[in-house]
């Protein structure tokens, strides 16, 4: 039965309720695998934040200040790019395996580029905003998955409000304008709680599509909780910027 997932009620009881059931599972698996995720990028981010080995490598450090970034950082910024580009374009070629130990490798390396996060912001702000950010994303991820409001134009608006964001971010690394980047961080935030509803329900819509297919449900979950991720962690990170208390 086909079946739009906006729009469209079953009407059968028994087999609402069946589709109701499924689709929790659903997205508990994802939530699951996001929740997972950030766990595991906030331990190699504190790890990494206390090894003076691991700074040293990746760092120029004066004192308490670091002052530069040595090769190895910028290939550990680089390298999660390279394996969201490897999830998103080879996700039906590869293996469920293969899926999973890329999304926990993305989320290692994420921790690995957030330890300086932890030498910048007091540790209380950074708990402060990380409990802003969950209530935040709470709230919003809510809201796309009872909403009877097709998202689709709201989402495809803000993707090209992010792709302007992108570029914007990119001239600023020449202009370092604090002003420009507050700015940044401002439309940041709200472009990703945006998103976190659109991208709620979108996967909400894909599990209605999928939830037949055996191994393709399972990296579904996986591409799921991945953009889910994404969109947390782009909301911490402005947030970050716009009421961490930094290190004196």
């Amino acid at each position: 039965m086909a079946i739009d997932p906006f729009y469209q009620t079953i009407h059968p009881a028994e087999q609402s309720k069946t589709y109701d059931a499924g689709l929790r599972s659903y997205m508990l698996k994802i939530y699951n695998y996001m929740a997972s995720a950030l766990a595991l990028t906030g331990i190699v981010a504190l790890l990494a934040a206390h090894s003076d080995a691991f700074l040293s490598a990746m760092y120029v450090v004066e004192g308490d200040a670091i002052t530069g970034a040595k090769p190895l950082a910028w290939i550990v910024m680089i390298a999660p790019l390279g394996l969201v580009m490897y999830l998103s374009f080879g996700l039906q070629r590869m293996s469920l395996l293969a899926a999973q130990i890329s999304y926990w490798a993305y989320a290692a390396l994420i921790g690995l580029s957030l330890s300086v996060i932890f030498l910048t912001y007091t540790n209380e702000s950074i708990a402060q905003v990380f409990f802003i950010t969950a209530g935040t994303f709470g709230g919003m991820s809510l809201y796309g998955y009872n909403t009877k409001r097709n998202l689709t134009p709201v989402g495809w608006f803000l993707i090209m409000g992010l792709w302007g964001l992108i570029v914007a971010t990119l001239i600023n690394i020449f202009l370092h304008s604090s002003g420009l980047q507050f700015m940044l961080s401002v439309i940041g935030v709200a472009i990703f709680v945006g998103l976190t509803a659109y991208d709620t329900q979108k996967l909400k819509a894909l599990y209605y599509q999928d939830s037949a297919n055996g191994e393709w449900y399972g990296k579904v979950v996986i591409i799921g909780a991945l953009t889910l991720y994404l969109d947390f962690i782009n909301i911490f990170l402005n947030l970050l910027n716009l009421l961490g208390k930094r290190r004196k």
